[in-house]
């Protein structure tokens, strides 16, 4: 898939998206802050969430606290909703550095207003991954599609990657656990290997809620493309998504390690240029293991390899050396050459 310029698949190193999320705290300033943070730390996009309180949740939420607030839900998306205007200003500054921004529509109402300025995708959450009406209405706008799966099974998956698949659009899957925190006890790497073999037209990625970047650059190795974690400019900031946020360092080091590990990922298995010195030396030769008559048909306990491996013959024909017979004496640790074995057809090093 590809969102704005940027190609996403698993030839290219993984896309690490920097959630800015509602960490600022419904304070442009601070969201402007973060956006410059994740730029200097590389990051090539962050993601946002619109929130419209009133057309994403009925009264009876003001009753509900999540998890990790102490506050209603209602009152935590309240408090950290930034204005039309101010998400405006905040998509100009992200791409003005250069960045892709996208965010996660959380009513429809937030989904026609991305749309109406232009956003390269959106992204929608594991609360919203099995909300059809919903999936239907953001993907009809033909953008690019990161849908995260949290809460969820593939059974109860396959009815909305249908819906994408209908609309013809290009989308991503992101496994993900919500708990903010997840530890490692209820983190499922296994659904990356799962998302790929149930939908293989999906891009997968993973969207991080732990601590530290282990559990992401363990799910590059897996075929993450798409690495999606909190991010804040400082962890001394106050907010529900802060604990499970990494700050410009950890950022800059997920950047970092998960294209070393895309790299490794793509080596085949074979002795590379650069070892060939150390193999000259690190192998093992075969020599005479004790003073050895000419004529003498070598048995196993005559012969034994050690270093180094300039030797004509390498340990790897130890068998074939076995029951020959000696064209000439040979000395106790004496490299043995082809020319000494009688009946034994040379063969090349590998």
């Amino acid at each position: 898939m590809k969102i704005a310029h940027r190609e996403i698949s698993p030839s290219m190193p993984p896309l690490v998206v920097a959630e800015i999320g509602i960490n600022h705290g419904g304070s442009l300033d601070v969201a402007m802050a973060m956006v410059s943070a994740a730029h200097k730390a590389g990051c090539e996009m962050v993601k946002h969430q619109t929130h419209f309180v009133e057309d994403e949740m009925t009264d009876e939420a003001k009753a509900i606290f999540p998890p990790n607030a102490d506050v209603s839900i209602w009152e935590v998306m309240a408090r950290c909703a930034l204005s039309k205007d101010d998400e405006i200003v905040l998509k100009k500054h992200t791409e003005s550095l250069g960045m892709i921004y996208i965010s996660t529509p959380f009513s429809r109402a937030a989904a026609d207003f991305l749309a109406e300025i232009g956003v390269a995708g959106f992204k929608i959450g594991s609360g919203e991954a099995n909300h059809l009406p919903l999936i239907r209405h953001i993907a009809s706008f033909g953008k690019p599609v990161i849908l995260s799966t949290g809460m969820q099974t593939i059974d109860s998956l396959r009815p909305s990657v249908q819906a994408l698949d209908d609309a013809g659009i290009e989308y991503a899957l992101l496994e993900c656990t919500n708990l903010y925190p997840s530890p490692p006890e209820i983190v499922s790497l296994q659904g990356i290997t799962e998302l790929r073999r149930a939908f293989p037209r999906a891009v997968i990625g993973f969207s991080d809620h732990s601590i530290g970047p282990e559990m992401a650059l363990a799910s590059v190795a897996l075929g993450a493309c798409i690495l999606e974690r909190h991010f804040t400019d400082t962890r001394y900031r106050k907010g529900p998504d802060i604990p499970c946020s990494m700050d410009p360092a950890e950022l800059r080091f997920l950047i970092d390690r998960s294209k070393e590990i895309h790299t490794a990922l793509h080596n085949p298995k074979l002795r590379t240029g650069p070892e060939e010195d150390v193999y000259r030396f690190a192998r093992g030769s075969m020599v005479a293991d004790q003073d050895l008559p000419a004529g003498h048909v070598i048995g196993a306990a005559d012969i034994w390899a050690r270093r180094p491996g300039s030797g004509e013959i390498s340990v790897q024909h130890f068998d074939r050396l076995i029951g020959a017979r000696l064209t000439r004496a040979v000395k106790r640790n004496q490299q043995l050459l082809w020319t000494d074995l009688d009946g034994v057809k040379p063969q090349a090093n590998t």
